[in-house]
């Protein structure tokens, strides 16, 4: 990549197909130590924050006949408070735990390693991966993981199905196999897969201008990058239905955190003609589906892209992954810690004694923002040109767009605004009654002028509601 590569509002903009004559439309609340870390971290967030809202603030102009799209203001406090909403939330005065004890950095023979066991299920793979019994302590898992080498573990826990990857420096993922065939692939893969009618979205008036409203979006996303992304939809007024399977539960505090707006449901689409059919009904009518497991996870239920073009032309498919849909690792499960370390970023923001992380879950969150604004654009450009529309972001080609940034001029679309940032959220977080109780949480930092500045309805208990459209 190239310094113009690096992460600014206009690249972003440009990455999703976007007008560049919009771009004077954005402006910028400049805030230092914001997101403070070696690497550009303020800068792309704000940039992905931008470029979200910008294709609200288009979609919305288009719908409401507007002559002119309305100004976009991004806040550098509203986006850092964002970008680690799940610290700031409280569920009745209680700060969830983010981590579980398993996930963590180990030292090893020759290095480092991280791993994952946040559920249940993945704790599992990796005790069993190692030859440990279920209730191993950390102590006892430290000890063994001392006595091999990464890559070995990585190997060995990943063909347990579970999550551990090797700490890298950014010279070494370079010569990965995956690092190269990332670096191939631009910010987020866009394109149709097939020839469909214009879309037709009726006209909007009221206010708040809600550039969504009308549209169905089926979520079947999990942790957090999807769920930001659907997060975002439902704010700006779509009617999104999280679907989960029954046996699979969401983290209760995470499905809090990214709940906002939307409704909850499962269906078992493994067992049973009827859940099957209840789904079927609820595509039959969506006009967005995003996806967040690994790729190839969902082919078998008629949901890769190619085959959703056949069955619903028009729609439009946002599939999110950990590492991209290709090379050696495109289908393996990951998560935001786990690219961190394998893309050199644990090793640019550690030391000599341990690696270190990024100050929010930067590549989760700004690649949900990316999603979303790779989703409004796709349903603009449908509304002219028609056609079945993908948007494919993925966490790895997001941390290779933060490795290769710089911080110069980063981020700036329009003009800008230097403010002071002390550290306090207050200013972005908000609170709400709802059924899992006083719930303080971060309010969205996509904002335009006319728009809506908070969700319609807090989250519910996982998997609470009905499978139906409103």
């Amino acid at each position: 990549m190239t310094h113009s590569d690096a992460p600014t509002t206009k690249f972003t903009w440009t990455a999703l197909g976007g007008d560049p004559g919009l771009l004077p439309r954005l402006s910028a609340v400049v805030r230092s130590g914001a997101l403070e870390a070696r690497l550009p971290v303020r800068e792309l967030a704000r940039a992905c924050v931008g470029a979200c809202a910008l294709a609200a603030a288009e979609l919305g102009a288009r719908r409401a006949g507007l002559a002119e799209v309305p100004e976009v203001r991004v806040d550098d406090g509203a986006v850092a408070t964002a970008f680690v909403s799940e610290r700031h939330l409280l569920v009745d005065g209680r700060a969830p735990v983010t981590f579980a004890p398993l996930s963590r950095f180990w030292r090893t023979a020759d290095g480092w390693v991280r791993t994952h066991a946040n559920y249940p299920h993945h704790r599992a793979r990796l005790l069993g991966a190692l030859g440990l019994p279920d209730d191993a302590s950390v102590e006892t898992v430290a000890g063994c993981l001392a006595e091999r080498s990464a890559v070995e573990v990585e190997d060995a826990v990943y063909a347990a199905g579970g999550l551990a990857v090797a700490l890298r420096t950014p010279e070494e993922w370079a010569r990965h196999e995956q690092g190269v065939a990332v670096a191939g692939q631009p910010l987020v893969e866009r394109g149709t897969l097939g020839s469909a009618a214009p879309r037709s979205l009726p006209p909007l008036a009221g206010d708040p201008l809600s550039p969504a409203a009308g549209l169905r979006v089926l979520d079947l996303t999990r942790v957090i990058a999807g769920p930001v992304a659907t997060r975002t939809l439902a704010l700006l007024g779509a009617d999104v239905l999280r679907v989960d399977p029954p046996g699979l539960p969401e983290l209760a505090d995470q499905h809090t955190d990214t709940g906002f707006g939307k409704r909850s449901a499962t269906l078992d689409l493994t067992a049973g003609r009827h859940d099957r059919q209840v789904f079927e009904e609820l595509l039959a009518s969506a006009d967005v589906v995003v996806t967040g497991y690994r790729p190839g996870a969902l082919d078998r239920f008629g949901l890769s892209a190619e085959a959703l073009a056949e069955r619903r032309p028009g729609i439009v498919v946002g599939q999110l992954s950990a590492w991209g849909a290709y090379g050696p690792w495109g289908g393996r499960r990951g998560f935001d810690s786990l690219v961190q370390v394998a893309t050199g970023i644990a090793a640019i923001e550690g030391s000599e004694e341990k690696p270190g992380a990024l100050p929010a879950q930067a590549l989760d969150h700004g690649t949900g923002y990316l999603l979303a604004a790779g989703v409004l654009r796709a349903v603009t450009e449908g509304l002219d040109e028609g056609g079945t529309r993908f948007v494919r972001p993925a966490l790895a080609r997001t941390a290779a767009w933060l490795t290769a940034g710089d911080r110069a001029g980063a981020g700036r679309g329009g003009a800008t605004e230097e403010a002071s940032y002390g550290g306090d959220p207050a200013s972005w977080l908000a609170e709400a009654d709802s059924a899992l109780g006083r719930l303080r949480y971060a309010l969205s930092p996509v904002s335009f002028e006319g728009g809506p500045n908070d969700w319609s309805r807090p989250p519910g208990p996982w998997g609470a509601d009905s499978p139906r459209w409103v």
